[in-house]
Parts: structure tokens; sequence; C-alpha cells
């Protein structure tokens, strides 16, 4: 005969139990409850919601060599493409997207938001597209930048001059060039000496600042005329002898 001995009914909890019954005499209500380990997925299923829907902080990106719109955009899955991306930095980019360089900061992620998800495969085809046009642009040659334009007098020669100077490194001021103008010629470019020794030698000092013809010759800069009456070219050859022998143009304060 077994022992007598109690029967303890085995513990459930309330919180992970499927169903709890209650009732009384014969008759038994199943009621449904909800689990602890039901409540505690939905919370996360809310709190990993809310994460994802937050969008990311924007940061700043440094072009380099190489780099394009498209390509920034693509590499760091940018929302809108390139488009969107040029569309944030306009002030910084100005109004041609190809023109990006080396240094230039791009903000990245300055106006995305969190799209829908169903509209994530339609962005990816948009980008697509936009990296082909994108790439068939960049085969094609920029628009060259228009040519500065400089005023037909001595003020525009001085300043065509200055540029020319500036690219072939080649020193002097605007003050400097034009006293020597001044004293040489009054600002005639048809100016010649017919009466000094340069003359009696064949070779008359003509032009703005009164260069004789093998001296025209040795220091003429490339890109500019070779008629030493063209006031660019006489002042560009005049300002490169004159660096060579004195410095600059700016040194020379009397006959030279």
């Amino acid at each position: 005969m077994p022992a007598k001995g109690k029967h303890r009914r085995p513990k459930s909890s309330p919180l992970t139990r499927g169903i709890a019954a209650a009732g009384t005499g014969g008759a038994v209500l199943v009621l449904p409850v909800l689990g602890a380990t039901s409540a505690g997925a939905a919370q996360a299923s809310t709190a990993q919601t809310s994460t994802a829907a937050k969008p990311a902080a924007p940061k700043t990106y440094v072009v380099v060599a190489g780099d394009s719109l498209s390509k920034i955009a693509r590499e760091h899955s940018l929302s809108g493409g390139w488009k969107q991306l040029y569309k944030d930095n306009r002030s910084a980019l100005g109004d041609d997207p190809r023109l990006i360089h080396p240094g230039l900061k791009l903000t990245l992620g300055k106006k995305a938001s969190a799209e829908p998800a169903e509209k994530s495969a339609a962005s990816r085809t948009s980008a697509e597209r936009a990296d082909r046009s994108e790439r068939t642009s960049a085969a094609e040659p920029a628009a060259a930048p228009a040519k500065k334009s400089y005023t037909n007098d001595l003020d525009g020669w001085i300043k065509e001059s200055l540029d020319i100077m500036a690219q072939q490194g080649i020193p002097g001021t605007y003050e400097g060039i034009h006293r020597n103008i001044m004293r040489e010629s009054s600002g005639n470019p048809l100016a010649i000496n017919n009466w000094d020794s340069n003359a009696v030698a064949g070779t008359p000092s003509k032009g703005l600042l009164q260069v004789i013809a093998p001296t025209f010759e040795a220091y003429h800069v490339p890109g500019t005329s070779m008629d030493s009456y063209d006031p660019v070219a006489n002042i560009t050859a005049a300002c490169n002898y004159a660096a060579n022998r004195y410095g600059s143009i700016d040194n020379v304060n009397g006959p030279y």
C-alpha cells in the first residue's frame, strides 16, 4: 500500500500560462491570458521600429580625386541619390554638379529622411538611372568657361597683361606698369623713337614700353602677338625683360 502523502499541484506562473480556468460547480470558463513573453516582444518590436525610423545625423565628407556625386551617393547609401546630394550642397557646388574638386566639403544626409519601405526599390532604380546618366554626361567634354573680356584701352591692356604675367610667374603691379608706360610713351601703343642710339643702329624702340626688336623677340611671352606694337604683347615682353634684369618692372624708374 503506497504511503499516504499530499499531492502537490505543480506551480504555474500566471504570467506564462496560455489560459486560466475559473468557475463554480462543474461549469468551467476558459479565459485567455496575455503572457509576459508576448508583452515583452511587443515592446521590443516597438522600440526597434522607433529606432529604425530615426534618420541618421548629417555628416561632412571631403571630396577626393576621382569622386563624383553619384559615386559618393552610392558608397554612402544616400537617400535620393546624387540629385538629393546636389540639392543639399547646391550653394557649395554651383550650377554644374559635375564640377566637384578635391578638398570640397559636402554635407551627407542634410535633408534626408526615412523612406517608406515600399518606395525603397523605386529610389534605388532612380539612383541607378541617374548614375548611368551622369556617367554618360561625364564622357562629354565640359563646356569651356567664358573667356574674360577686357576693355580696348590702356586700363584693359594692363589688366590683360597682368593676368598673362600671373600665369607665367612674371612679377609686376598695375602701378609699376602704368608709371613706366606714361614715362616711355604717354600711353600711345604706336609710339616709336627714331632719334636715339637704338634708332641709329636700326632697332628703334617701339610701343607702350618702348621695346627694341631684339629684346621683344628674346622676351616674347608665348600666347601673345608677335607684333611688338600690340599693347599686351609689348607690355608682357617688357615686364619679362625687366623681371630678368631688375627683378620686376616695379623696380624700373627710368630708362631701362
